[in-house]
């Protein structure tokens, strides 16, 4: 039978509806919840049958949080701890028309990398994304596993879906960063980037095949499948302000464009906890002088192509701070090995020779010379400004002059925060800093103006955790970078692991994706050790985290308990951690 609007029961049997509506808000008073209650009328006589907490969309939950305190039934601490802070994830993205979904068949599954939805054909490399997406047609790019050097095809592309990868690889940190759909690991794939055909249980899909994605579940559909807006209400803004009025953790984006810093304002960001410069460095205009500054042999050669790269560089921090509207901004010097930013195929080694005026054989020789067994633990980091001052000098200057003119012309107090990658070894710090501090205070000198500047470190390997005594009395601030303190504690790539950690999971030896959750009880020790030694030396040191493990909500726990100052998390994680810092705030609040 259909079911009747529970209102017709008062004009049936008012004396009964009476009575139901009493006992209604006696449960619902009692539980401080929303109940879904089962009952049945049996010769006039009610009958309850059972009472619980009623499951809810976050949609949902978000307005009964707010209409419970407005009736006074919770407080606003109460109402933050009703809504699980991942739940807003589905606020913040697009999602699949669910009658369109059951239509389409599931041909793959991966890891959930980046939630949302995405459909459209798809792209083999990052180069066919661009130009497709620029003729107007809608792509998910597809590769085995994506590097910096992808950057403007991901951009382009409505998802990114890869066979190789974790939660935190190259794909899904970029992809959460720019709010873009991704499913990483999707190991029953394969595919042919050479004769752009990707293969699922024997049936080949080519460049004219659509297929979507669903980030938030991991799933790969065949087909073309319609996808929804989503919608916040002004229930989202009033409850996230009770969040913000509540929690003392502050919390900052991981941004390295103007638009996604934009993003992050919108959704409550108080500042940028990191800027990955690299990123800038893989635009059409720039790659080639990047490249000219990486093969050339002298000094001289290479101070000509940084300062091609300088007025690059300013505008890209000048578009980051008037983005950030003041807030601090917190900038990474250059980070990976300079091999990432070089050709692989012959065809583009060839071109880049021709270009550079090099023979083929010589520009392989160079590219031979950079290649390293192990490079995430190679030259890269600090490591790079030591063996190569001036890009250290060059970057300086960039961040000092690019904050002195956006303060002028805005009239703002800008405190650019300049953050030292990889340091294990104070001396590593001491002397970057040196070339930072020279550099900057000169300028400062000849502008005539007063500009204040932090110099900091990122936290990322074990050694700097225990000799973080030494360090701090050097830096300004620590920013753990929770990611590769994760892979070096645990010895294991974070790129890679996705491939044995799931046999992992199946035989109960780990119960969760270190990358994704904190590991608090091994590298959870380390940066312990760090804030103590730390915080020793420098009673105020500002202490951040800007790792993947600054958006999940049971690592913002760990951080707010041992009294980190930030978290830095991607734009559309920022709700996430703001509702996160509350709860932990309500459950255990710092004095």
């Amino acid at each position: 039978r259909t079911p009747q609007p529970i209102e017709e029961l008062e004009k049936q049997m008012p004396e009964t509806y009476n009575q139901f509506v009493e006992i209604v808000n006696k449960l619902e008073n009692h539980y401080h919840d929303m109940q879904d209650m089962e009952f049945t009328i049996e010769e006039g006589k009610l009958f309850f049958l059972q009472t619980r907490n009623g499951k809810r969309t976050a949609q949902a939950a978000l307005k009964i949080a707010v209409d419970m305190v407005e009736e006074g039934l919770v407080t606003k601490e109460q109402a933050i701890l009703m809504m699980d802070p991942k739940q807003l994830d589905t606020l913040l993205h697009p999602a699949f028309d669910t009658e369109e979904m059951k239509k389409h068949e599931i041909i793959a599954t991966g890891l959930p990398a980046s939630p949302g939805a995405a459909t459209g054909k798809i792209a083999f490399s990052a180069l066919e994304a661009k130009e497709r997406h620029e003729a107007g047609e809608k792509v998910i790019l597809v590769r085995q596993e994506t590097s910096p050097e992808d950057i403007e095809g991901m951009i382009a592309a409505e998802g990114i879906l890869t066979v190789r990868g974790g939660m935190t690889s190259h794909a899904a940190v970029v992809a959460r960063g720019m709010g873009a759909c991704c499913v990483a690991g999707a190991g029953a794939i394969k595919v042919d980037e050479k004769n752009k055909t990707m293969t699922v249980n024997g049936k080949v899909y080519s460049s004219e095949d659509y297929i979507s994605l669903d980030g938030s579940t991991g799933d790969v559909y065949e087909g073309n499948i319609a996808t929804v807006e989503p919608e916040i209400s002004g229930h989202f803004g009033t409850f996230m302000s009770w969040a913000d009025e509540i929690r003392s953790l502050k919390v900052r984006t991981n941004a390295d464009t103007p638009h996604d810093a934009a993003q992050a304002i919108k959704f409550g960001a108080e500042g940028i906890g990191l800027t990955r410069t690299e990123h800038m460095f893989f635009a059409e205009d720039r790659i080639f002088i990047m490249r000219q500054m990486i093969v050339a042999r002298t000094e001289e050669a290479r101070r000509a192509a940084l300062e091609k790269l300088l007025p690059m560089q300013k505008g890209d921090f000048k578009g980051l701070y008037k983005a950030m509207e003041g807030h601090p901004v917190t900038v990474r010097f250059l980070d990976p090995p300079l091999h990432e930013f070089l050709p692989t195929k012959e065809k583009e080694i060839a071109d880049l020779a021709a270009e550079l005026k090099l023979s083929v054989a010589d520009l392989n020789g160079i590219i031979s010379d950079l290649h390293e067994f192990n490079p995430m633990m190679g030259h890269r980091g600090c490591r790079l400004s030591i063996s190569y001052p001036e890009i250290a000098e060059m970057q300086t200057r960039a961040v000092i002059e690019a904050a002195i003119e956006v303060n002028e012309e805005m009239g703002w107090n800008t405190v650019p925060e300049i953050m030292i990658p990889l340091v294990g070894e104070v001396n590593e710090l001491k002397y970057v800093k040196n070339i930072v501090k020279k550099t900057a205070d000169a300028i400062i000198a000849e502008k005539g103006v007063e500009l204040k500047y932090l110099v900091g470190t990122m936290i990322e390997i074990p050694r700097a955790c225990v000799t973080a005594d030494e360090i701090a009395k050097e830096a300004d601030f620590f920013s753990f970078g929770t990611n590769d303190l994760t892979q070096m504690s645990f010895g294991f790539s974070r790129d890679d692991a996705g491939t044995f950690l799931k046999h992992y999971y199946d035989k109960k030896i780990y119960d969760f994706d270190p990358f994704a959750k904190l590991d608090q009880t091994g590298v959870g020790q380390f940066v312990k050790i760090a804030v103590e030694k730390g915080r020793g030396v420098k009673e105020n040191l500002k202490l951040g985290v800007c790792g993947e493990h600054g958006g999940d909500p049971s690592s913002v726990h760990f951080f707010h308990e041992n009294g980190l100052d930030y978290v830095s998390c991607s734009p559309f994680r920022v709700p996430v951690a703001r509702l996160a810092a509350a709860q932990a705030q309500v459950k255990n609040p710092r004095k």
